[in-house]
């Protein structure tokens, strides 16, 4: 298991009752959904701060499709005679 450290954490008063509610209903500690919580929301975060600098990059690179390009392809979708993404 990694090692954890302690962290203080303020939380306005509903929210606070919201997650006593929740602990209580799943049987689990408030610093164990506040850690899970936690942990989900870096996930997302750090996937979608990548996502954006390969994007930028990829735009400082050239590596762009024409938004004719992107138009006409999404505007053949369910046509039968779909175009290539490219």
């Amino acid at each position: 298991m990694a090692q954890s450290e302690t962290m203080t954490l303020r939380l306005d008063a509903p929210t606070r009752r919201r997650l006593e509610r929740l602990a209580k209903a799943t049987a689990r500690t408030k610093a164990f959904l506040a850690q899970e919580a936690i942990r989900a929301y870096v996930e997302l975060n750090e996937w979608q701060v990548q996502a954006i600098e390969e994007g930028i990059a990829a735009a400082e690179d050239g590596r762009l499709v024409d938004d004719d390009v992107v138009t006409a392809w999404l505007e053949s979708w369910g046509s039968g005679r779909e175009r290539s993404p490219k």
